[in-house]
């Protein structure tokens, strides 16, 4: 194995070795849209999910079978229809989607089975099990449009879920339900995964869809100036809903958004929006900071906060290269331990992604900002200023008149945020006894 293998391994599954703690026990339910299935996708999202798996997550799956079902129709020369974004049920479609559950339930069913050597899945062994989980009724007359065999959720057998995912098994569930008379119904694969989510409060619903997620701009064209939106708060994706027209296909930026919506405002933090056509989105959305897709969250998962002594290993592993390579001044383990209230931090899933100090100097009404650091993996997102304006409060907030950092290669950033550089001089006493002259930091001070 070559060194430059083990130089990028080491460092990046550090960096991952937090999430796989984060993650483990917590419920994930992941619904998959049949054109996943259709485009060969079947294979690596069945070694993704086992590997997740195995990594202590409870997984749901709820899977699709949208573009099967038309298959099967036009094998049978039966026109698909479609009212209000949902599929209107007649007795072909009806058997249609039966068979079509029956095939993709098989094809899933083996892609589980395969403990392949070198794959993520050699040696595994997946127990999936499916069942009668959903009881349905008919979505009925809609704006005078029968949808027959169409249903919709009614209940979720959330106890029989719970010991199935206790069992250490993965639920598989197709979008059908059954009436308490044993009535068969059509049900969408959104609405089974995003009604299965709130009964189970799970901890994430993730969505394997067509689009990439959502843009910053969703009515203008992707490109790089329009990115996807990683973290779109609860409030923000309302918002932008109630501006967005009635989704009618899965592509329609509504489309998937509507569930997300519904699943947060009932109790599920975290909703997902991934394209299926890259390669370990489940993997990169899961267990790398910034994820691939867009997340519908209902609060900001980063905490801008005060640091406590449980926080001292997080800062010590974040300056560590920043010392390493001379930018910050050494700090040893004891005197961040002595002054770990003095630190404000960024936390993101329980690992700390960026933080700075507050030395006050009473006497002079100023006070020392020093090792601000924001990871490098979460650089230029505005981190740096957020930590800056919480530094800027507590320094106003203790009647100071000022701040000042000493620094010998970030003098720009600063300088572009209000801060002028100073003659060493200018430093207080007890802070000039402790200068170091043979760095020969540059002394920037803001007036606040």
């Amino acid at each position: 194995m070559s060194a430059v293998f083990n130089f990028t391994f080491v460092p990046w599954f550090r960096s991952v070795a937090p999430y796989i703690h984060l993650h483990r026990g917590k419920t994930f339910v992941v619904g998959i849209a049949g054109e996943a299935i259709a485009a060969g996708k079947l294979q690596h999202l069945a070694q993704d999910l086992a590997l997740i798996q195995s990594m202590g997550v409870k997984i749901v799956l709820v899977h699709g079978f949208r573009p099967q079902v038309n298959e099967q129709l036009a094998a049978k020369g039966h026109e698909a229809k479609y009212s209000h974004g949902m599929r209107i049920t007649d007795s072909v479609a009806l058997d249609c989607a039966q068979e079509a559950a029956g095939q993709l339930r098989y094809e899933i069913e083996a892609a589980f089975s395969q403990g392949l050597p070198n794959t993520p899945m050699a040696g595994s062994t997946v127990r999936v099990i499916s069942g009668n989980f959903i009881t349905a009724r008919p979505v009925g007359i809609v704006d005078g449009v029968d949808f027959k065999h169409s249903g919709l959720v009614r209940k979720v057998d959330t106890a029989g879920i719970k010991r199935t995912l206790d069992f250490g098994a993965m639920v598989l569930l197709s979008p059908f339900g059954f009436s308490p008379t044993g009535e068969a119904f059509n049900l969408t694969m959104e609405e089974v995964a995003t009604s299965v989510a709130i009964e189970l409060q799970a901890d994430k619903l993730i969505f394997l869809t067509e689009i990439p997620g959502i843009r910053t701009s969703p009515d203008q064209p992707e490109g790089e100036d329009n990115p996807i939106d990683t973290e779109l708060p609860l409030a923000a994706a309302e918002k932008l809903l109630v501006s967005l027209p009635n989704p009618t296909q899965p592509t329609d930026t509504a489309f998937y958004l509507q569930h997300c919506v519904k699943a947060c405002k009932s109790g599920v933090e975290r909703s997902h929006i991934l394209p299926f056509a890259v390669d370990g989105a489940l993997l990169l959305e899961i267990y790398v900071h910034d994820g691939i897709g867009t997340m519908v969250i209902d609060e900001k998962l980063e905490s801008l906060r005060e640091a406590t002594a449980d926080d001292v290993g997080g800062i010590l592993q974040l300056i560590a290269p920043f010392e390493k390579d001379g930018t910050l001044v050494k700090r040893d383990r004891t005197e961040i331990e002595r002054d770990a209230d003095h630190y404000t931090v960024i936390e993101h899933d329980g690992v700390i992604f960026g933080c700075a100090a507050l030395y006050p100097y009473p006497e002079a009404k100023t006070a020392e900002m020093a090792a601000l650091t924001v990871s490098p993996h979460s650089q230029s997102q505005g981190d740096g200023e957020r930590i800056l304006k919480r530094i800027e409060q507590r320094a106003r907030g203790m009647g100071l008149t000022s701040i000042f950092v000493l620094t010998t290669r970030t003098m720009h950033w600063f300088i572009k945020r209000g801060f002028v550089q100073v003659d060493p001089d200018w430093l207080p006493e007890a802070r000039k006894r402790k200068y170091n002259i043979n760095r020969k930091s540059l002394v920037l001070v803001k007036n606040l």
